[in-house]
């Protein structure tokens, strides 16, 4: 018997060590190419800092699935090829941050044409910007942006910086498991 057990322990030892802890390693799975001079989302659970070109934007009001409908069939109408990511608007209501615009960005500003597209959608050039960024992987939940909000707030204390606004870039559309979605939650910061 004492044998046994010796010989189960020495051959289950290796399988126990050899298991997958279940911890994934963030990753950025890409469905859409960039906007040309974008930086890659990352890197993940902790705050960077960025620098984005001039781009064209797709702007239409609310952060809805109906904003994305509503953006979906001006690409659609005016034959712009999806990019990635999706950009919202956020603002502080009291203890949280809403959405209150939804954009689609394209390839680069050679792409269409700024102006009205009815009376839903606006396309416009936005500016280079800098911004400090907070990447996660998973849902886009109150809690999680919270968490990333909170990281940001005490980065720009720590810097002595102010905020102009907030936005979420998310990266991925329903084919991918809500698991694996990247967001980042940027403060865009006022220029000097």
């Amino acid at each position: 018997m004492h044998k046994l057990l010796i010989f189960l322990f020495l051959t289950a030892t290796p399988v126990c060590i050899a298991q997958d802890t279940g911890i994934e390693k963030p990753s950025y799975q890409s469905e859409a190419p960039l906007p040309e001079g974008w930086p890659a989302p990352g890197p993940y659970d902790q705050v960077s800092e960025k620098t984005y070109p001039k781009y064209r934007a797709a702007v239409t009001t609310g952060g809805s699935g109906m904003s994305f409908w509503t953006l979906f069939s001006h690409i659609k109408k005016k034959e712009i090829p999806m990019t990635a990511p999706v950009e919202m608007k956020m603002e502080n209501k009291g203890e949280k941050m809403e959405k209150v615009d939804m954009a689609f960005l394209y390839q680069n500003t050679n792409v269409g044409t700024t102006g009205p597209d009815g009376k839903k959608v606006q396309v416009k050039d936005v500016e280079t910007s800098k911004v400090l960024s907070y990447t996660w992987m998973g849902a886009d939940s109150k809690a999680k942006i919270s968490e990333a909000k909170k990281a940001l707030d005490s980065e720009l204390e720590k810097r002595g910086l102010k905020a102009q606004s907030f936005r979420m870039l998310g990266y991925n559309g329903p084919g991918t498991p809500r698991s694996k979605h990247t967001y980042e939650l940027q403060v865009i910061l006022t220029s000097k």
